[in-house]
């Protein structure tokens, strides 16, 4: 087996590359990541450095990996921010270090892109490999993110990983009708919520399109793009993605792309950026250039879960974060990362950290549990 680093995704076919990823995991597709590339949105500006893992053997492609070479923390949604203080505080230098992720993107997924899902000898060859690497760099650590279940599971088998539980908040399809069949498993307060809810958008004379990539124009593009930038604006944030990393991604894979846009007298107000898989909704940005009550629940939320049920997609991830996301229907859900530390005592007091932490998440998530709006069986 021949395993490399590739500086771009551009040496690698995009059938090759995309021979390795399932359906569901859109955003590891080659037109995902290559656009992220071509658009600066990874690369020296925002200091995602590529360092893509892949593994050969007799010219076939048997398994990847999305590594970058990292200078910050931004855009990964597993805060270390203290781990990298700690570091600095003791006179050490926490950047640069490793990631495998999607930058920018808090979406479950396989990290271990393989040709045949239960290939563990190219599995434990990525996972070595992408290790060593690391110890040759001489870099602080080196961070799997958002791994789905069978990678976690190759993590918590692997001696030199340490686990880190997270939560988010995500809806899962019971096979429902329709979507007031949805709302009639609810309790009946938080069904009158949504629905107070969604006339509320309804009496603002509010119309909500929901386009696939194919049915975008240019223009929609350029004004959904000016609500996303508005949404860093108002938060502190870098706006990332150029518009014509959109317009891309919009022609590269159209059938993934699920646009709502929301419109008032006659123009555009608000703005909700989906990505579809074969199973599952990814909700990714939302921007607004006025307030309407309601309007980020019915953009973000109801058109999405409404989307979901027609289209017989299984389960809704609407990003990061969000207590209030409970009351909708969006449980509390683990998310895992996996770490390795190359400094022994450092090491050493994370494990010691992310035991107390784990107990903490664990805690919270069945704490929360308690607040489902499900009617009880």
């Amino acid at each position: 087996m021949e395993l490399s680093i590739h500086a771009s995704l551009e040496d690698i076919p995009p059938e090759h590359w995309n021979a390795l990823v399932d359906a569901d995991n859109p955003f590891a597709r080659h037109e995902f990541l290559i656009a992220l590339e071509r658009h600066q949105a990874v690369g020296k500006k925002f200091g995602w450095l590529p360092q893509y893992i892949t593994a050969y053997e007799n010219g076939a492609l048997l398994g990847a990996a999305p590594m970058y070479l990292k200078d910050n923390s931004y855009g990964e949604f597993v805060f270390d921010w203290d781990w990298a203080d700690a570091w600095h505080r003791s006179g050490l230098e926490y950047y640069p270090k490793l990631v495998v992720a999607i930058p920018y993107t808090p979406a479950t997924g396989a990290r271990l892109l393989l040709r045949k899902a239960n290939d563990q000898t190219t599995a434990t060859a990525l996972i070595d490999f992408a290790t060593a690497h690391a110890r040759r760099l001489n870099v602080s650590s080196l961070h799997w993110l958002f791994t789905d279940a069978t990678d976690t599971q190759r993590f918590r088998d692997h001696p030199d990983y340490m686990l880190r539980l997270g939560c988010q908040f995500h809806w899962q399809n019971q096979n429902y009708k329709d979507f007031d069949d949805y709302l009639s498993h609810l309790t009946s307060k938080k069904r009158k919520q949504i629905r107070r809810e969604r006339r509320q958008v309804r009496e603002q004379h509010i119309e909500l399109e929901v386009l696939h990539g194919n049915e975008i124009s240019e223009e929609q593009w350029r004004i959904f793009h000016g609500f996303y930038c508005s949404t860093f604006d108002k938060k502190s944030g870098y706006a990332t993605l150029c518009l014509d990393f959109f317009l891309e991604i919009s022609r590269t894979m159209p059938a993934n792309i699920v646009l709502v846009m929301a419109k008032h007298q006659g123009e555009y107000v608000a703005g909700a950026f989906n990505i579809r898989g074969e199973k599952t909704l990814y909700g990714r940005h939302w921007g607004c250039n006025e307030d309407f009550h309601s309007l980020h629940f019915e953009a973000c939320y109801y058109q999405g879960l409404a989307y979901c049920i027609t289209h017989g997609l299984q389960r809704f991830e609407p990003g990061a974060q969000g207590e209030h996301k409970i009351s909708r229907g969006f449980l509390p859900t683990p998310t895992w990362s996996a770490h390795w530390i190359a400094h022994p005592q450092f090491r050493q007091a994370i494990d010691q950290f992310l035991q107390r932490e784990t107990a903490g998440m664990r805690h919270y998530i069945e704490e929360l549990s308690g607040h489902s709006p499900f009617k009880t069986a």
